[in-house]
């Protein structure tokens, strides 16, 4: 999607004629930050943007039916939509599932820019030696690459473990796509060595406060690392990525080459998946729990340039460059228990395809 639109004239141009520009006949379509410290954000309606409010019962009962607590649209950073059910408010905290490997995801990018490490550096280097149980050769071969990609070869029995008895060889390092919560939990471990700090202090000056979110890391069973916050963080972050690293005029990541690599196809193995991002409009897909590949792509009823952050209960990221859109979605499962993409990425779009017409 075309955020800016410069408008060149040749000097030789004899063309006295003005030259319409879109974003002066329709501020909407220029990118909308809010304030970083403040609780006031933008609005646009539906009606505003010509969409088919018609859908709209039809999709806060899909909402409420599957559990929903907080749902949001941005259309161009302002909230088209903005929807809280039950006792759930704008202030309400909630967790990220696995939706927050985006934010690690987008951690180590930053991490890497600053040249505290090279995701091609082996993961030893920075989780020291016997991290897991493979032959030191096996274990040397893994690097940082692979744990953003989920292609370590490490068995992914023991799925959030991260001690080293868990972490047992079964492939080479970048021949075997698997989900697997272990070897992605430590790539803040790695952040952290080569920071010199905890991966949340990294996180929290070089990410979170820079972008006004709230939110903290927190362990909820011992070995995870999960990420809390309100939806408008969540948000946040969406538009974030939304413009390529950039918040208004702030780059917070500006290597383009990485930006784009976690949202195209990171290994040939899954190429629905990126740098911890889960990717639409590819031939084919796995999903966690499963070796299978399965034809077609991820979410047929959303565009194919979606990209999301998906997490267990249905936590929901999505981000659709060429419509300048933002969805989040958080609350309870919506009825299959899965980590990551469900049936309920696909019925959510089904509707959403109607409202915005794309």
């Amino acid at each position: 999607m075309i955020l800016t639109i410069l408008i060149m004239v040749g000097c030789s141009s004899n063309n006295d004629e003005d030259i319409e520009d879109p974003i002066a006949d329709d501020p909407s379509l220029e990118l909308y930050f809010p304030p970083l410290s403040s609780t006031s954000w933008e609005t646009i309606s539906p009606e505003e943007l010509g969409w088919n409010t018609d859908v709209t019962s039809a999709l806060n009962t899909l909402l409420e039916e599957k559990d929903t607590k907080a749902f949001i649209i941005l259309k161009n950073g302002r909230i088209a939509m903005e929807t809280y059910f039950g006792s759930f408010t704008r202030d309400s905290i909630w967790y990220w599932a696995s939706a927050g490997k985006t934010l690690t995801a987008f951690t180590v990018g930053i991490a890497q820019e600053n040249e505290l490490l090279s995701i091609d550096d082996s993961s030893s280097m920075y989780l020291g030696e016997g991290w897991t149980t493979a032959d030191l050769a096996k274990e040397n071969a893994i690097t940082v690459r692979n744990q953003l990609t989920m292609t370590t070869g490490l068995n992914e029995l023991f799925f959030d473990c991260v001690s080293p008895e868990c972490l047992r060889y079964t492939a080479d390092a970048g021949t075997r796509w698997a989900y697997h919560n272990g070897p992605y939990t430590l790539l803040q471990s790695v952040v952290s060595a080569a920071a010199g700090t905890t991966f949340t202090s990294y996180f929290n000056t070089e990410l979170r406060d820079k972008i006004g979110m709230n939110g903290f890391w927190l362990s909820t069973n011992g070995s995870n690392n999960v990420y809390f916050s309100n939806a408008r963080s969540m948000a946040r972050f969406g538009l974030l990525n939304l413009n390529k690293g950039s918040w208004e005029n702030t780059v917070l990541l500006g290597d383009m080459d990485y930006i784009n690599s976690m949202s195209t196809s990171s290994q040939d193995l899954n190429l629905s998946y990126g740098y911890l991002w889960w990717l639409n409009g590819k031939d084919s897909f796995r999903v966690p729990g499963s070796q299978v590949q399965f034809n077609g792509f991820l979410i047929p009823n959303a565009p194919s340039d979606t990209y999301a952050g998906l997490g267990k209960n249905d936590q929901k990221l999505y981000i659709v460059p060429d419509q300048g859109l933002v969805v989040i979605r958080l609350g309870e499962d919506a009825g299959e228990d899965q980590a990551g993409p469900s049936s309920f990425d696909n019925d959510l779009w089904g509707i959403l395809k109607d409202l915005i017409g794309f």
